[in-house]
């Protein structure tokens, strides 16, 4: 009669396992993407129709499938584009072609004249990935800079450094109007 090989306990050492594999799924960084930050505007109530936008409060911003764009019909470059759309938005002339401005009172702020306008992004199904963040990029600099330019200039500092009241204002005075369509193939009827 052979001898008998003793058996291994291994009930212990799951355990053990377990608790590192806990342990370092709780002290490990997993990369994600952050996504592209975005305030998406309240829905409407279930009785109201969606409102009417004027055409000239209306800055198309078109990117087709070879990574070209479009403002209101006319190709531009990329590097134009954060300008174009302050000058948009702010309507600093009060030109009759770019939108209208509604006096509003703001805390902190005083009555002001607050844009109307709307940039309509609208890609390409073929519209690159890397140009498409290039896009979003300008036109959240644009933003960025003009409640810079605003908060330096009604509290002496930029908008990063306000207090929660004072960025409030200035999101009031300045928001963030940016509706984007489902991508499609440009020139395709929707």
């Amino acid at each position: 009669m052979g001898r008998k090989t003793p058996g291994l306990n291994t009930s212990a050492m799951s355990d053990i396992s377990f608790l590192l594999l806990a342990f370092f799924l709780m002290v490990s960084n997993i990369n994600s993407d952050s996504g592209i930050a975005r305030k998406l505007p309240p829905p409407l109530p279930p009785n109201q129709d969606t409102p009417e936008v004027r055409e000239r409060n209306i800055f198309v911003v078109m990117v087709n499938k070879d990574d070209r764009l479009l403002f209101n019909k006319e190709y531009g470059r990329i590097e134009d584009l954060k300008d174009r759309a302050k000058e948009f938005l702010g309507n600093p002339n009060n030109l009759p072609n770019l939108p209208e401005k509604v006096q509003t009172d703001i805390p902190l702020l005083g009555r002001m004249d607050v844009s109307k306008g709307v940039i309509s992004l609208r890609n390409d199904r073929g519209t690159s990935y890397d140009m498409y963040l290039q896009v979003q990029n300008e036109l959240s600099a644009a933003i960025s800079e003009m409640r810079n330019e605003l908060s330096t200039q009604r509290f002496g500092r930029k908008y990063a450094d306000l207090t929660e009241p004072q960025r409030e204002a200035i999101d009031q005075a300045i928001p963030v109007a940016i509706s984007e369509a489902e991508p499609t193939k440009i020139g395709e009827k929707k």
